[in-house]
Parts: C-alpha cells; structure tokens; sequence
C-alpha cells in the first residue's frame, strides 16, 4: 500500500501535468494561443449548437451514379475489344434505357467479345451477383445491364469517397473541425462551426467539379443539335457561353482527358488579365491529352465541367506541355473555388442541398453560459457532499475531481474533439458520478475499520476490494458508452465522446491518485485513527 516508488508517482503525475497543461489554451484568447509552441496549440474546439454556424443536409443522386458506371462501362469496353488479338470490330455503342448495346461487326467473334467483357464485371459486395449481366441477343448484339446489386454496391462506395472529398474541399477553405458524416445510403450531413454565411459553402459542395475534355463533333447537325438530338457516339451538352448563340453543342462521348489525370489547379490570370484556372496532368494525362491535340490539329475540343460546356476553343497545334488553361467568365472567386474543387478531387456523384440552417452564436452563448452555471454548480455541490461527509479524505476526492476536469478537458484538446451541448450534459454527468469510485472505497474503508483492521490494512483492503467493483461498473458504463458512439450520430456521439473520456480519466484520478495521495499521507503522519 505505501510502496509508491518514485518512478511510480512519476508515472502518475506526468499523464495528469500533460492533461492539465494541454487544457489551459482553451481558455486563452485566439492571440496568445497562436504565439504558443505548436504542441501547445490544443484547443477544445465549439461544435455547431455552441460558436454557431452552417448546416447542410446533402443527398445524392442515384441515378448519376448509374449513369456515371454505364460511362465508365463503355470506356472499357471499347478499350478491351481494341486489344483484343484480332481486333474486335463493333458498331456504335447505344446507352439507351440505362443499358449498353452494340453489334460485333463479324458474327463469329461474339463468343470472344463476350470472353473479354466478362471480366470487367466484378461482385457486387457479398450478394453473389455480378455488377452487370453480359448477354447476347439477335445472334451477333451484345447488351450489358447493370444489376441492383451492382448500383447499390456502387452508391454505397461512392458516399464513401465523396464524404472524402467534401471532407477535403473543407478543410481547403480553412474552416476548423467541421462535422461531415453519412446518413443513411444517400445523405451527408455537413456542420461548419463559425460559417455564418453558407452560400460560398453550398457552391463549392455542389460543384461536383467533374472536369472532361471531349472532342466536338462537327459532323452533327446543327438543326438536330438545336432539337437535343446527337449522332450515335456523341451527346448533346449545354453551352451557355457558345459564340453561335446556340445554348447546345454536340460532344463525342468518349472522353480525351479527365480531371482524375490533374496533379494542380490554381486561379490565375489570361493575357486580358480575366480570371482562369491554370491546370497540371500527370505524366499519363500529359501524354493523353498531346497525342489527341496531336491528332486533331484545327478541331474544336470542347471544356467540360459537371456536364456543362465552358469552352470549346480550337486545336490551334499540339499542347505538349502537359498544362492547359480553363476560361469560362469566371470572377476571381468563382476561379479560385473550382480550383480548390478540382484540386480536391471530383465527386463520384452530384450531391444537392435538401436541407439547410444557419445557427446564430447568440444561442451558442447562452448554451455556454448555461453550460458554465450548471457545471460550477455540480462541482461545488460535489465538494460540499464529499467534504461534509468525508473530510480529509473527501477533499482529496475534491482535488481528483478538480484535476479530471482539467484533464477532460486537456484530452478533448489533444484528440481534437468538438464540444457540443449534448457534450455539456456528458460532462455535467461526469463530473456529478466522478466521485462514486471515492464513495465505495471511502466505504469499505469504514466497514474494514468497524472490523477491527488498522488504519493501514483497512486504507489497503478499501482500496484493493473496491477497485474490482469500480472497474466492473465503469467497464459496463464504458461499453454503453461505446455503442452510442458507434451507432450514434450529431448529439448523440457529442455526449458518448465526453463521456468514455469522462470514464477513462475519473477512474484515474479517482483510484491511482488518491490512493497515491492516501498513502503519502499515511506514511507522513503514520495515524493510529482515522475519522471517515
């Protein structure tokens, strides 16, 4: 029991010095925390409820996605048949009806056509069904359709990586720990704390910022273009900005570059000092989009950004440097936000506003004050209970209530967290049930006492017979704790994170503090009573 080496009490002051150090920049103001050491800049950072801001509900579209993977599809299967040895000859291919189909030139390479196709299908997640069904119809016409299970498995993937992006996009704009999670199959809720004005943020998150670079077909006419209606092979897009006064051009489907070839996209400036966005390839993107202007020296490419045409300048001679520049009557802002769209990445589907709230700091500063009350409350509440009850022995639950809400804090600030309102009340409830580990061994001190032990054999029974009571409780209330935070979202998983943190550092202090302070004192004063 009073066996507490000095590497021991080492060992256990360090963790709570480090705690309480790393908890007091959340109380200094936003100019002497910068000046701190970089390690030092730990900081609770104020969810939404509390410092006020912008919170957006997007939903995806799903029929982009499947739209996106009959593209896709196509694309490789052009290029798989291009491969093939011999060539693999098709007609043009129809995407009508979310379905491709194309006819094999010669009939006696359907098999063949089929055998390389197939391939390109994988499983669709842990159905056993494929992502696409491949069949021949009509002897010599291959028809591909993707299957539910492939759609959903590839809706669920695309949520995944645009959670990401927006993520990134984000975290672009300087914003501070922002709140972005999946809700449901097809939603993402976004929470910017200290965004009063979310219309630059809506932009930005509604830039699905996919970026192709297609040649223009000029063989189309232009009263069937005016119509909507392209060539096979080719699609109608809009063209707002088209010199000709018609808002349509026809595009080739096939894709010459994409924005996944970019490595950078910065804002600039033109020769007439108008707002662009200079673009860098990689080296594949690079050599792609040289070879193709190679080849089509005085055809018209056409620019284009989320299915919209910005510009469709003409191949004057080849682009080999591997940049290129996008123009399209942007302003200095509009350039620098599709910059940082493309730089993070495009999204794998369109996503829309569907719901959207502006939450004013007021409300945030009345919830803090309300916050401060209740809590100062609670602790001093605690105090008075432990010491009437306890006396000595309560104030040193005191002390170790005081330390763990420094060290809650403290912890919050290393890890990042955000404290929101649900997170007061997480931290109300911890600091009111910190003491109930001192309570039971403050107990069964008294009862070891009333047995007949000294004063030393009962501090080590106390605290030896309660401990295996105190971890079984905390170890079911950790893990109703961890099942909030795994399968909770927004308030919910505020209150969780407060909480297991609570858990972790009460019992710490609660345990292994007192009992270090406990046995200091016994070994100073060597008392032959003690009064609980």
């Amino acid at each position: 029991m009073l066996n507490f080496s000095r590497w021991t009490i080492f060992a256990i002051i360090l963790p709570l010095a480090i705690g309480v150090l790393c908890a007091v920049p959340s109380f200094l103001p936003d100019s002497v925390v910068n000046r701190l050491p970089g390690f030092m800049q730990t900081r609770v950072n104020l969810g939404l409820d509390l410092s006020g801001g912008s919170h957006l509900l997007l939903e995806a579209s799903t029929q982009d996605v499947a739209k996106q993977r009959l593209t896709n599809m196509e694309e490789q299967v052009r290029t798989e048949l291009r491969r093939a040895d011999p060539r693999i000859a098709i007609g043009d291919i129809s995407s009508r009806d979310g379905k491709l189909s194309f006819m094999v030139r010669e009939p006696s390479q359907v098999d063949a056509a089929v055998e390389r196709i197939r391939p390109l299908t994988q499983g669709a997640g842990l159905t056993g069904q494929r992502d696409f069904n491949v069949e021949v119809v009509n002897s010599s016409t291959i028809v591909i359709t993707p299957t539910d299970a492939g759609i959903s498995n590839a809706v669920k993937s695309a949520m995944e990586v645009a959670t990401e992006v927006i993520r990134k996009r984000i975290d672009e704009m300087g914003t501070r720990e922002p709140t972005i999670q999946q809700q449901g199959d097809n939603r993402i809720v976004v929470q910017v704390p200290g965004l009063q004005d979310p219309k630059a943020l809506k932009d930005l998150l509604g830039q699905t910022a996919k970026l192709e670079f297609k040649l223009v077909d000029f063989t189309a006419n232009p009263a069937e273009v005016a119509q909507g209606r392209a060539p096979v092979g080719s699609e109608v897009l809009p063209y707002p900005d088209n010199p000709s006064g018609v808002p349509l051009i026809a595009v080739k489907r096939q894709v010459m570059v994409s924005g996944e070839d970019l490595t950078d996209a910065t804002q600039g400036y033109d020769q007439s000092n108008q707002a662009i966005v200079n673009i860098r390839f990689n080296g594949s993107g690079g050599r792609k989009f040289g070879q193709v202007t190679s080849q089509n020296v005085n055809r018209p490419f056409a620019i284009i950004l989320d299915g919209k045409v910005l510009s469709a300048p003409n191949i004057n001679e080849p682009i080999l440097g591997g940049s290129a520049q996008i123009s399209g009557n942007f302003t200095v802002e509009s350039a620098n936000q599709l910059a940082i769209a493309l730089r993070s990445g495009k999204l794998p589907v369109a996503l829309t506003v569907v719901e959207e709230r502006t939450v004013g700091p007021g409300l945030g500063a009345d919830s803090i004050r309300a916050g401060l009350i209740a809590s100062i409350i609670a602790v001093v509440a605690v105090a008075i209970f432990m010491f009437v009850s306890y006396g000595r022995f309560g104030m040193y639950a005191n002390l170790a209530v005081a330390i763990n809400v420094a060290v809650i804090l403290g912890v919050m600030g290393m890890l990042g967290a955000t404290l929101t309102l649900p997170g007061i009340a997480g931290f109300v409830l911890t600091i009111g049930t910190a003491v109930d580990a001192n309570v039971l061994i403050y107990e069964r001190i008294r009862e070891e006492r009333r047995r007949g032990r000294n004063v030393v054999q009962s501090i080590e029974h106390g605290y030896k017979e309660a401990s295996r009571t105190i971890f079984e409780a905390n170890v079911t209330h950790a893990i109703a704790g961890g099942i909030m935070l795994a399968l909770g979202s927004g308030p919910v998983k505020g209150f969780a994170i407060v909480l297991l943190i609570g858990i972790a550092t009460s019992v710490f202090t609660a345990v292994t503090f007192t009992r270090m302070v406990v046995a200091n004192w016994v070994r100073r004063t060597r008392p032959t009573d003690i009064t609980i």
